[in-house]
């Protein structure tokens, strides 16, 4: 039993440090702005900075279901990039087999993309 227990030891180990640094990395920072005087918030530090102006809406607001199919294209061709570099960098040991495979993959998103366009997917009022 003592030797199962040894085991988990190390993992136990490592779990311990890593909450001991995160909780640091989280809590110095707080502490050591309030006790060096950064920390006075007003008005000038509490406005919007992403945007440069205040939220005129709900922030659960719907959005048009278009934004989901621009997002979800986005992320079909950029997952197609993925595939496509580790394939071109290892095209030369793989054969014929894997550029046929690939070449179907792209015709696939080639028509993918074609029927989204038809569809008017891509078009923005």
């Amino acid at each position: 039993m003592a030797s199962v227990a040894a085991g988990y030891l190390p993992i136990l180990l490592f779990l311990a440090v890593a909450l001991a640094l995160s909780t640091a990395f989280v809590v110095l920072p707080m502490l050591v702005s309030r006790l060096t005087g950064t920390h006075k918030p007003d008005a000038e530090k509490l406005s919007e900075y992403e945007c440069g102006f205040p939220a005129f809406d709900d922030s659960r607001a719907q959005f048009d279901v278009r934004f989901y199919l621009v997002a979800i294209l986005f992320i079909v061709f950029d997952l197609e990039a993925a595939f496509l570099y580790p394939w071109a960098v290892s095209l030369m040991g793989t054969g014929w087999t894997s550029w046929i495979a690939m070449m179907i993959f792209l015709v696939e998103l080639g028509l993918g993309l074609a029927y989204a366009w038809k569809k008017g997917a891509l078009e923005w009022e």
